[in-house]
This record gives C-alpha cells, structure tokens and sequence, in this order.
C-alpha cells in the first residue's frame, strides 16, 4: 500500500509542477501567475477539489507520443468563493502553451456538465495559445465541444472569462458566448486573426495590444466588461462580482447582512439636480446613495459612458442598475449605449435580478452616422430587452424622458412595476424649444421664447404624465431608496409569464 501511495504522490507532484519550473519562471517573468496560483486567489482556501489530474492526451503524431504532461494543459474542478460553489478550469500555458487538445477540451466539458447539473457558476480562467497543432481537426472539434456547453448553459448557470494571457482565433468565441469577461491589462489580448494575419492580408502594421488588447476592448468593442491591471486584481474582482451573482436561475439572488437602513434619508439628492436643464450631474452619485453601502459593481465603465450598467444591493439583495448618464453626451441613448444596456438587462432577466433604472434622457443620437449603423435595430434591442424581462423593474425618472426613449427607458407601458419620478422629471416628445418650433412655424424670436415658456410649464413636470397613471407617484428625491426597499419587497413574489415560445426573435 505505501508503495501505492508514493507513486500516487509522485504522480500528483509531477502534474502539479506542469510544463517545469523553467517554465513557471517564464511566466512569473511576464508578471503572470501559474494556472493553479490563480486558482488559489480565486478561490477560498483549502477549497479546490481538482478532476482529471492524470488526464493526457493521446495524440501520436509529430512526436507527440514522446511529450506527455499529465493533466494536458488545463487545471480543472470545483472550490467555493465566499463559501458558495463554482466550478473552474484554469489553463495552464507552461504547458503546450495552454493549447486546446480534445482531451484538454473534454474536461472543460466534465466540469461545465457537472456545472449544468447541480446549477453552480463556471468561471473559466484563459491562457492559451490556441489549438494544438499537432491534434489537427481533433483540436478543433474540442473547440466545437466547449462552445456547444457555452450556449446550453447561457441563461443556466452563470459564466464569467478571465482573459489572462493569449486568447486567439476559434478560442475567443467560448469566452465570448459566456456571460462576462474580464481581461488584464498588458498581459492578455483576444482577436480572430493575429497582427501578422493582418499585415499579410490588409497591409496595416498593427501590435497585438492595439488589435486585442484589454483597453481595445472594454472601451472600444465592449468584448470585455472590465480592464484590470494585474493577474490579482483581476482574480480579486471577480470574487468581489461573485458575490452578486445567483448560483443559477432556479436559485434566488445572494444576500448578505447590511447595516445601512432600508429607510435612510438622503437629503442631498433633493438638490442633486442643476437648476438649468443643459447642466450636467453624475448619476453615479444617485445610485451609490441610494444602493446599500454606496457599492456599485460597474460594468464596462469605458464603454459607452452615456449609459452606466452594474450591480449593487437593496436591504443585503442584488439588484441590476441601469442608469442615464448626464455627464456624458447629456445622457442620450446611441448604438453602443442600447446594446450595452440590453445585454445586461437580459443576463438580469435570466437570472431573476431585479431591475432598478435611472432615466435622464433627452433622446436618441441624430445624425447619419447612427442611422446608417442601424440605430434603428440597436435601439430595439433596449426595447425589446425591458419589454421581454418578466423581473421586478423599477423606474425612477429624475429629470428628462423624451420621445422614444422615454419608452424604451422602462416605461409603465414596457410593463414597469413601479414607475416614480422626481418633480425635477420632465415627460414630454421633445425639449420645449424644439417642440415650439414645429408647432408654430414662423413665429418670431420673442414669439417662440413666450410660447417655449408656455410648453415647459404645461409638459416641464412629471404630473401629466402622472394624471393618466403613466407614473405611479411623484417622490421626494430623499425618499428614493425607501422607495426602492419597499417596492422590491412588494415585488419579491412576483408572477409574470411571456406567451410559450421556443424562443424570442430579438433584433440582434
């Protein structure tokens, strides 16, 4: 028996240490950790249960029989965060560059199965430098594998990426199916084709940093919601994110004890809001003063500023926050800004996160650039995503909801749940100005200052949008996340259901 055991231990050893130490000191050089030294900040301590140590590959071409490291390039199980459970895999890039072989990619499979089974999160941690080679279609078929587990479990278990090192070609859709992904500055890129593909193809001279990295895309593309600056704050901040997450959407959101009253007063909202309509506030400060603790989780923050994502608490329960930002761009709705939105309003959907949305809008963007990118298909799916969602929504309008997008913005009409505004809130089709000069062509300069004066004071104010219900009451800024705490908890049994379908046709 004891003999057993020491080949046991030999063998663990020797799948622990992966690709060698020369190798770990090659990573630890570029500032990155090991596959299993993420694990080990990731999860809580003592935690992780690994599956299929001993796993190797079985390919036998270009001398690969000779080159076998047990566990083939991926670090897989189970561990809790926080003392809740989540499966993980972790690649490993001091072996075979972390590429992806079938066995590799079968167990992927194994924990995002047992994931599905049991209903528990999946963060995936990448490193890899693509398909192995040497395996040919086999490796691609692994990939095929991994991105069929993707799309069964979207909307299942949640599914968060860390990009933590190479991520290219075929490999980029896993993550990219998956519900979030965080990428760590310097250090990790993603893209379909590398920057000698490009050269080769289009002549332009590009770095791997400027085609796929982490600030390319959680401010340009929006592929990844955050930008961290290292190996530990990205691993940080997705226990943090964790946290808010809901084990699965058969299971109720996490809660946690909080020491901040559900009925506290914030008496600096009521002055929050400038006097004159064309001054700017930050909408960060409504929010964090009124979710528990001020923590707000924000979500793709260089990404389409006008419109701010993200998750914070009501009386110790996630709630998702989207919010009009008059900081930027007056706080209009465009492309980039209702696809950001859309997506995180449907992740909160599918998970039974309640929806607290803070409007400020004067409108959707004009001009050619945003129609003949198909503003008109983008704005739909804001639309279509408060329309579909069957959660507890809450509206809170604080100063404009104009036109359409005082539709798209959760409205009563979108099936809100509770709909309030401020008395600073402004409900009309249009600003006063614009609307005056349609309706009275050709009046002159004192004519159309007299008759905007008129316009603002009969549609300048939440109360005719009230008089005909649209909104359910109009509130003291200070009684706002009293207002919240009480809705959420009238809404906490809430039962609504969509007409049976396979599935919607949202316009993607």
């Amino acid at each position: 028996m004891s003999a057993n055991i020491a080949e046991m231990e030999k063998r663990r050893d020797a799948a622990k240490l992966g690709g060698g130490q020369k190798r770990i000191d090659a990573q630890h050089a570029k500032g990155k950790l090991t596959a299993r030294e993420r694990l080990d900040v990731l999860l809580d301590e003592g935690s992780f249960e690994e599956m299929d140590l001993y796993v190797e590959h079985d390919c036998v071409d270009f001398g690969m029989q000779d080159q076998k490291i047990p566990g083939d390039g991926v670090v897989t199980g189970s561990g809790t965060i926080n003392g809740r459970l989540v499966y993980v895999f972790s690649q490993d890039f001091t072996v075979f560059g972390g590429s992806l072989s079938a066995r590799h990619a079968q167990k992927i499979c194994k924990v995002m199965d047992a994931a599905m089974k049991v209903g528990a999160p999946v963060i995936g941690l990448n490193d890899s430098g693509g398909a192995r080679i040497q395996e040919g279609v086999a490796s691609l078929g692994g990939y095929a594998d991994v991105f069929q587990r993707n799309v069964l479990a979207s909307g299942v278990v949640p599914q968060l990426s860390l990009i933590m090192g190479p991520c290219a070609g075929g490999a980029v859709y896993s993550p990219a199916m998956t519900d979030f992904i965080f990428m760590v500055k310097d250090s990790s890129y993603m893209f379909v084709t590398g920057p000698d593909v490009v050269k080769t193809v289009t002549n332009e001279v590009v770095t791997q940093e400027q085609l796929g990295g982490a600030i390319v895309h959680s401010s340009k593309t929006s592929v990844s919601d955050m930008a961290l600056e290292n190996d530990i704050e990205a691993l940080l901040a997705a226990r943090d994110f964790f946290d808010f997450l809901p084990s699965s959407n058969r299971d109720d959101v996490p809660e946690r004890p909080t020491a901040d009253a559900w009925d506290r007063l914030e008496h600096s909202l009521d002055t929050i809001v400038p006097p004159s309509a064309n001054q700017p506030y930050d909408m960060h400060e409504v929010i964090r003063k009124t979710v528990d603790e001020g923590e707000f989780f924000e979500l793709q923050p260089l990404h389409a500023g006008n419109i701010l994502i993200g998750f914070g608490r009501i009386e110790g329960r996630t709630v998702g926050i989207v919010a009009n930002q008059p900081m930027v761009m007056a706080g209009v709705l465009d492309i980039d800004s209702s696809r950001k939105a859309a997506r995180f309003v449907r992740f909160c959907d599918a998970f039974g996160i309640p929806i607290i949305t803070f409007v400020d809008v004067p409108g959707f963007l004009p001009g050619t650039d945003q129609e003949h990118n198909g503003i008109i298909k983008h704005g739909a799916k804001l639309l279509f995503a408060y329309g579909e969602a069957t959660v507890p929504k809450i509206t809170v309008i604080t100063r404009k909801a104009y036109g359409g997008a005082y539709d798209v913005m959760s409205s009563k009409h979108l099936r809100g749940d509770l709909n309030y505004a401020w008395p600073t809130a402004e409900i009309a089709v249009m600003g006063a100005k614009g609307a005056v000069e349609i309706i009275f062509r050709g009046l002159d300069a004192d004519g159309i200052a007299a008759k905007t004066k008129e316009y603002e004071d009969r549609f300048a104010n939440p109360f005719v949008a009230a008089s005909r219900g649209y909104i359910d009451e109009v509130i003291y800024p200070h009684s706002t996340r009293r207002r919240i705490a009480l809705g959420l908890r009238k809404l906490r049994n809430k039962s609504l259901e969509n007409p049976w379908k396979k599935h919607d046709n949202i316009p993607l």
